[in-house]
């Protein structure tokens, strides 16, 4: 995808700071946060929604990527969300995991 900015963030188009990363996925801050802590977990093969995603080994390896990412950013509590959709609050088109905790304001 040339004009996802995930796409462009996975590929180091914008020099985002990754809190956490490994083969399948990159994790950094979001931009607009609504938590004290509140990371995405973008895979690196581009997915449009959770709808798209066909692979279950890879939607377990992301599941996994929010554990560490949790364990190394110290936290013990957090939500995890996946908005899958326009009318379920999606607004970046390639598939991501919001990693929240703290005080959330959703």
């Amino acid at each position: 995808m040339t004009d996802c900015i995930f796409c462009k963030i996975v590929n180091g188009e914008f020099n985002t700071e990754f809190v956490y990363e490994n083969e399948y996925a990159v994790v950094f801050k979001d931009i607009n946060p609504k938590a004290d802590t509140h990371l995405l977990v973008v895979p690196r093969k581009h997915f449009e929604s959770l709808n798209e995603l066909d692979d279950e080994v890879l939607l377990g390896k992301l599941m996994m990527t929010v554990k560490e990412a949790a364990k190394k950013s110290g936290l013990k509590s957090y939500r995890t969300v996946i908005n899958t959709g326009k009318e379920a609050g999606q607004e970046v088109f390639h598939l991501h995991i919001h990693i929240l905790a703290g005080n959330i304001k959703l």
